[in-house]
């Protein structure tokens, strides 16, 4: 609603109330009494229907299969949480012990998605409600490495250093990726639970955090999410099942052949700083981004989906659209510059005196880092207003290894013992 919108209904809402009280002086409290009876027992019956439309809505019991040629989670509708886990496997030396921990790993991850109780759960109840649950595991270099001098890909290393980049060590790197997602927050929590207990005996968790976008329900699955900035995040994003996803995420041509049907994961942990973006009027939001904040259209369209126009010029000359302009930055004429993106809000407890303290969790697949993530990456770092309120605290870089068949386990295709 726009602020004559607000405007213009005010005088209305005054008439109303004003109405409103001629007639319950005239026609007595009695019959005010009455409709307000009424009322209550219209608005009883509308909420005993919603609570019959959702509980004939209950998806708790829907799954997504484990198994199969490529691991789930990446290319899946996203689900309303998130927990990523990255783990130091400080006790293991050898591909063997590797072995061992994935084969456990896979056993409880299957067992979970399918809402079953891991191996020794002792909270069964906890796994009955998978909701979508998800489990998607990571390799960083030092796990690649141990089976092979030859089997990392020239890109799983650190991202390069960018300017704007406030890194926590404590928040960056890992050697095993542990990703859980679910509509469900209880039962995301039991699975991180079930799968780090299987991992104590080898190592120690490096870094864990959690997000979140809106729940299961709230909106049409075909909406575009929305950050904690308000924007629309992720217009651009290749439509899952299109072959322009199966480019962008899949293909493993100049890859190690054990990752064939496998990617690349990079995360960016990404502090925002909603105190003083709270001090830029709305116009300066909008020209930050490139975007309506209303719908995501861009400034020279209508809608979410239409093409940015970046020749479009004001009557001055200025770009609608302007050079600092995220939206801008972010688009590439490069062929094979692409990325597919999958975003989470993240929010914890201030201390100190702001009144906010989140974020955004920036997960981005690609068949290649170095060749579609990294310049996309240098281009925001050399120009892009949103610096001004976003600060990265955290990142890390995975190789996500193919799915397998039952009976087998993540990571079977790289040590292939």
């Amino acid at each position: 609603m726009t602020q004559s919108d607000t405007n213009d209904a005010l005088p209305g809402l005054n008439r109303r109330r004003f109405l409103w009280g001629g007639a319950a002086t005239g026609v007595g409290a009695a019959t005010a009494a009455l409709i307000g009876s009424s009322w209550r027992d219209a608005s009883s019956t509308a909420a005993a229907g919603h609570a019959e439309d959702a509980r004939s809505a209950i998806h708790g019991a829907v799954t997504i299969p484990f198994y199969g040629a490529r691991q789930a989670g990446i290319d899946t509708p996203a689900q309303s949480h998130t927990v990523i886990t990255a783990v130091d496997l400080v006790q293991v030396q050898t591909a063997e012990q590797v072995v061992r921990l994935m084969r456990l790993l896979t056993e409880d991850a299957a067992r979970l998605t399918q809402g079953a109780a891991a191996l020794a759960d002792p909270e069964p109840e906890l796994a009955i409600v998978p909701a979508r649950l998800t489990v998607t595991f990571g390799f960083g270099e030092r796990i690649v490495r141990l089976a092979g001098d030859n089997s990392a890909p020239s890109w799983l290393k650190p991202l390069p250093a960018f300017s704007i980049d406030d890194l926590d060590e404590d928040q960056c790197g890992g050697d095993l990726l542990i990703h859980v997602a679910s509509e469900d927050l209880v039962t995301v929590s039991h699975a991180q639970r079930m799968l780090l207990k299987d991992t104590r005996s080898f190592g120690q968790v490096r870094w864990s955090t959690e997000g979140f976008r809106r729940a299961f329900g709230s909106e049409e699955a075909s909406v575009t999410m929305r950050n904690l900035f308000g924007q629309v995040d992720g217009t651009a994003n290749p439509r899952l099942g299109s072959d322009d996803l199966e480019t962008v995420v899949w293909d493993s041509s100049a890859s190690p052949a054990w990752l064939f049907n496998g990617t690349s994961m990079v995360i960016r942990k990404i502090a925002m700083d909603l105190d003083t973006w709270d001090e830029l009027d709305r116009p300066g939001r909008e020209e930050s981004v490139g975007r309506y904040l209303t719908n995501g259209a861009p400034l020279t369209g209508r809608n979410e989906k239409d093409e940015p126009d970046f020749e479009k010029t004001t009557p001055l000359g200025f770009p609608v659209i302007a050079e600092f302009a995220h939206t801008r930055r972010a688009r590439s004429s490069v062929p094979g510059e692409k990325i597919f993106r999958r975003a989470y809000n993240y929010n914890t407890t201030p201390t100190g005196g702001p009144v906010s303290d989140a974020g955004l969790l920036f997960l981005s697949y690609q068949a290649d880092v170095d060749r579609q993530f990294v310049p996309l990456q240098q281009r925001l770092d050399e120009l892009d207003l949103l610096n001004q309120w976003t600060t990265p605290i955290g990142s890390a870089v995975f190789a996500i290894p193919p799915g397998c068949a039952e009976g087998g386990f993540i990571g079977d295709s790289l040590f292939a013992i």
